[in-house]
């Protein structure tokens, strides 16, 4: 079976799948880092890192990442979970905010900072103000993360092109989920990528950007169901409650 290859999004590290119980029985799981400053070369050295064949699930930017990778070369890509991401090129407001935040970087702010400055869209009002568990966790990913994959991040951020209206060449199985409650990456966005590729399934989960932070189990379960379904076993592990 195909290994499952797990991309987290920006200022985000792997701990952001841990409550998915994705363990490592079948096939295994890769877990890699996105810190290259262009999109073309991430999606290389990715190329040059994974295994032949594998089922990728990206989480925002690394959804991004994983929409170019399965475009440049669709014959490793087994499967696709697009979770919590936009296919579509940036608006010139999401380049300034881009923009600002490596000035800010620049400045001295710490990638915890720029996160703590953007939690109630990353989780929610709801969840930002009830679960201060995951708010630790969220900030944290900002300490894990660095100044200097951040910064890489943010740059390759700038680099990114419409994938969108090529989405229609994808013929592996796609499954697009996304956070009702998402203001980052909005259910719409999931609804366009989805229509553009036949055959993907659209699923829509309680929760804002960080979905399978929020909502570990059911995704999981919605993750494992799909690849059963086109007879690719994603690795299962105990799911931390």
């Amino acid at each position: 079976m195909p290994p499952l290859v797990l991309l987290a999004g920006m200022n985000c590290t792997q701990d952001l799948w841990a409550d998915a119980g994705f363990g490592a029985e079948v096939g295994g799981v890769v877990r890699p880092l996105l810190d290259h400053p262009a999109m073309p070369e991430q999606v290389d050295a990715l190329l040059a890192e994974l295994p032949e064949t594998f089922v990728l699930v990206g989480h925002s930017l690394g959804g991004i990442v994983g929409m170019a990778l399965a475009l440049a070369a669709p014959h490793r890509v087994a499967g696709l979970c697009l979770v919590s991401t936009n296919a579509k090129a940036p608006t010139e407001a999401q380049r300034d905010g881009w923009r600002s935040w490596l000035s800010q970087l620049d400045g001295g702010l710490s990638p915890r900072a720029l996160q703590q400055s953007i939690l109630d869209p990353l989780l929610g009002e709801a969840f930002a103000h009830q679960r201060p568990d995951l708010v630790t966790r969220v900030l944290r990913m900002g300490d894990d993360t660095g100044a200097a994959v951040l910064r890489a991040q943010l740059e390759m951020q700038l680099t990114r092109s419409d994938l969108l209206s090529r989405l229609d060449e994808l013929r592996m199985p796609v499954l697009v989920v996304s956070g009702l409650d998402d203001v980052i990456c909005p259910p719409h966005f999931h609804t366009e990528i989805a229509s553009q590729v036949a055959g993907a399934r659209l699923v829509s989960l309680d929760a804002g950007h960080l979905l399978p932070l929020q909502r570990p189990r059911e995704f999981g379960d919605l993750v494992r169901s799909w690849g059963a379904q086109h007879r690719f076993a994603v690795p299962a592990a105990s799911v931390r409650r």
